[in-house]
């Protein structure tokens, strides 16, 4: 199995709330509980590694709708392997590292942090609850501009769900999120990132340091309806 995909599954459940992974001969599977994202298969092998055959078998292996499954190879080579009922997202999402004292810096003081300046009237507040820390920029109305959360799953965290409002992009609040999160994570005694990124993110992620290991391929069983 690869070291960075077990990380990103370990810290992916605590800050989704999952049930804990259960490991396979192929990776892992993990319960989830939505109504359109029941369950997950997380294949541990990355690039060269991933064999048709095993993705073949695995998706087989699927009868019930709401069920995703995540191979770490290109969208155009997984999509022929998959059988009838599979969804696949034509957009590939990019599975990323980072070693965190390179992405986290020392903050400047005053209203700026980590060379990023917090505008008057907008609010940064941080905490952390079920060994997840959250990062929330408010806006001077009260409504939300940025936000993301990390997990720390000892030497390794997960970064999830970073988000910037539409009316609030190209200010710096992404990199605000993201490096503020760094530095809690840091402090919590990891050593290294890992996130599960989209096309859109990955410039932001890329300019704070961190590379890309390898393409992530999305797929949702429908069941053919």
């Amino acid at each position: 199995m690869d070291k960075i995909v077990r990380a990103w599954v370990e810290g992916w459940v605590v800050s989704r709330g999952a049930a804990p992974p259960v490991v396979e001969p192929w990776g892992y599977t993990v319960d989830v509980g939505q109504a359109e994202h029941v369950s997950r298969h997380v294949l541990g092998m990355t690039n060269e590694a991933v064999e048709e055959a095993t993705v073949r078998k695995v998706a087989d292996g699927v009868t019930g709708a709401g069920v995703w499954l995540k191979v770490f190879a290109e969208p155009s080579t997984v999509g022929p392997w998959l059988g009838e009922g599979w969804w696949v997202d034509p957009e590939p999402g990019y599975l990323m590292s980072v070693p965190l004292a390179d992405a986290s810096e020392r903050a400047a003081p005053g209203s700026h942090v980590l060379g990023v300046s917090v505008p008057d009237g907008y609010r940064l507040r941080t905490w952390s609850r079920g060994g997840v820390t959250r990062v929330l920029l408010a806006a001077p109305d009260g409504s939300w501009a940025a936000r993301g959360q990390i997990a720390p799953t000892g030497e390794t965290a997960v970064v999830d769900q970073i988000e910037t409002s539409a009316r609030h992009r190209r200010r710096g609040f992404g990199r605000l999120v993201m490096r503020t999160l760094t530095r809690a994570a840091v402090a919590q005694g990891a050593v290294t990132g890992v996130l599960g990124g989209t096309p859109d993110g990955r410039a932001l992620y890329e300019s704070l340091g961190w590379r890309v290991e390898a393409t992530l391929t999305s797929a949702k069983f429908t069941g053919g309806a």
